[in-house]
């Protein structure tokens, strides 16, 4: 009798009576890959089950997860709590331990599972703040319980129909997890999501990826701690598709080599960071190679799908593809037959130029509050073409989008959260008349295609009353390779300005090539020649804008945008009022 997947810890039971996998899980240690067969992800789902019952975890008790990187351990977790009526919250590695602290104790979990010593150092730090019982780690670290401690400790089956009463217990309307939003401003919101709700989200996203059921491999290299990848997980584990963990973004091209996956999931940094790879590389050839490298990225970024360009343009694309975009491929393991991006905005020259290299990356679009998958390109479904470049896609069966008064996206649907944890104030301004006010603004063109055109926060009014929506001269700017990172400024001012963090890489490479000497960023940005790349980019950024929305200022910071340095969420998005708290001196020089 097939099983029925209404709750998270369904999907390892489908995924082994389905496939029966011999390599469900698989992570790299000490330079070899360590497999997890299916059947063995569920026995030490039920040890972890076990362990938790032997010290009294109880139904609607908390316990977090914090990995620095994906890795089988944390899936085997997620299941051995779920499946007892306790509920996970998973921590993002990156942030401060003042917010592990604040995470913890909101949360009230009362266990941890830490992956190494970088994560234990941070906790150890906030422990005696919480009121965590114990913290054990994936990694064997002296003086720390290694989790293998509750392992054995559920190694006794005799508690093992208890385990089977709770999974009893456990209704698709239940509380599955608490995911705290990484924010752009604030502390951040413990977004509860029931076992319904991610569900849903899997299997009605199972109809917009084209995974060959028991045979494909993907490499997963988001966080999980990222509500997107989790579904993506649970959504691999439903296809029969073997998971790789890779191993960081240093080691990400090299373990795409080794797999060979044909699909994998990223925010948009990554791709930029593997396109801007590949330019450089181009960069470096000479001749007739460099000439055809670029002409082939040229074909790429005119690229439309379903072969709207014409005759022409398609057989010039089938050579482009044979001579340079089979090599990109390669660089990636040469099965890739899929990208998905989510978290933030893709730029549309990637969109462009990767389904031109026969590698498409899939945009959709969704947050943590709806589970998270709202509508997403594909490439194909049931025969109808549903992939359009600019747009996040359709809205997925089932999900209910409109488009409010004021342009702000509303969800309706299954994938709704149930709230805000302890915070029935916040929820009640964001959920109302059963629509999740997104934050979002966008549109709905004629074929249904959903494009997001800005935040309604981050929208502001020039002093002359004029209206500036950052999002769209953001993305526009980030066209250019010299620029990395970009926040359009301006709110109550005469004109909008740009701060503007150089793509250093990019940049220095470029510097060499033409004779310009330095020894830091601050020499490079200071530089008259760099200066003018940095107008005509803002020059051709304009010619799409009205006058009132140009750019007439910029300022270029010395320094990287990083999560570390509180400039980026761990999804890469800006914290704007951070980044203007940083850059003072230069919004005083461009305003006063």
């Amino acid at each position: 009798m097939a099983i029925e997947i209404t709750r998270l810890f369904d999907f390892p039971y489908y995924l082994h009576e389905t496939y029966n996998l011999k390599k469900a899980f698989n992570t790299k240690c000490n330079g070899k890959w360590e497999s997890t067969s299916s059947k063995e992800y569920i026995d030490k789902a039920n040890a972890i089950s076990r362990g938790l019952l032997n010290l009294g975890v109880k139904p609607n008790d908390k316990i977090a997860i914090i990995s620095t990187t994906n890795r089988t351990e944390w899936n085997i977790c997620d299941i051995g709590i779920s499946q007892i009526g306790a509920q996970s919250v998973p921590i993002y590695p990156t942030i401060s331990k003042e917010d592990y602290e604040y995470v913890i104790n909101h949360s009230e979990a009362i266990y941890c599972f830490a992956s190494d010593i970088t994560i234990i150092e941070k906790l150890n730090q906030i422990k005696g703040n919480t009121n965590l019982k114990e913290i054990f780690t994936f990694d064997d670290i002296i003086d720390e319980k290694s989790w293998n401690e509750l392992l054995e400790l559920g190694k006794d089956t005799s508690s093992q129909d208890e385990v089977e009463a709770r999974k009893d217990a456990v209704k698709p309307e239940d509380l599955a997890t608490l995911i705290y939003t990484s924010g752009t401003t604030g502390r951040p919101k413990g977004v509860m999501l029931s076992h319904g709700n991610i569900v849903s989200n899997v299997l009605t996203s199972d109809e917009s990826v084209p995974l060959e059921k028991g045979k494909d491999r993907a490499l997963s290299f988001l966080p999980v701690c990222h509500v997107f990848e989790r579904m993506i997980l649970y959504l691999y584990q439903y296809c029969g598709v073997e998971i790789y963990f890779a191993e960081g973004i240093e080691k990400l091209t090299e373990n795409a080599q080794e797999i060979k996956p044909n699909v994998m999931t990223a925010v948009p940094r990554l791709y930029e960071k593997i396109f801007d790879k590949i330019i450089l590389k181009g960069e470096d050839l000479s001749g007739i190679k460099k000439k055809l490298f670029f002409w082939a990225v040229d074909l790429g970024l005119k690229y439309e799908p379903y072969g709207a360009n014409g005759w022409w343009y398609e057989k010039q694309l089938g050579l482009a593809r044979k001579l340079i975009f089979t090599k990109w491929q390669a660089a990636l393991g040469g099965e890739l037959k899929i990208m998905v991006s989510g978290a933030s905005a893709l730029q549309q020259r990637l969109t462009r130029v990767f389904a031109a290299a026969g590698m498409p990356i899939m945009e959709g679009y969704g947050l943590t509050e709806t589970s998270p998958v709202t509508s997403v390109n594909c490439v194909n479904q049931n025969g109808e073409r549903r992939f359009r470049v600019g747009t996040v896609g359709k809205v997925i069966s089932g999900v209910e989008v409109k488009i409010a008064e004021n342009g702000e996206i509303l969800v309706k649907g299954p994938n709704v959260m149930q709230g805000y944890y302890k915070d029935p104030e916040k929820t009640a301004e964001v959920i109302k008349g059963g629509y999740f006010h997104t934050g979002d603004k966008g549109e709905i063109d004629a074929d249904g295609f959903l494009k997001i055109t800005g935040r309604t926060k981050e929208m502001f009014k020039t002093s002359g009353g004029k209206y500036i929506v950052p999002p769209l001269l953001e993305g526009e700017l980030k066209q250019s390779l010299f620029i990395e990172q970009v926040m359009v400024i301006g709110e109550n001012e005469k004109m909008p300005a740009a701060f503007i963090q150089p793509n250093y890489e990019y940049l220095k490479d470029w510097a060499k090539d033409n004779n310009i000497e330095f020894s830091s960023n601050s020499d490079l940005i200071t530089n008259d020649k760099v200066l003018a790349e940095f107008t005509d980019a803002i020059k051709l950024c304009n010619t799409n804008f009205g006058k009132w929305e140009q750019i007439k200022v910029f300022k270029l910071t010395p320094d990287e945008w990083t999560v570390d340095g509180g400039h980026l969420t761990p999804t890469m998005k800006m914290k704007r009022a951070n980044i203007m708290k940083n850059y003072k001196n230069l919004y005083d020089e461009i305003y006063r």
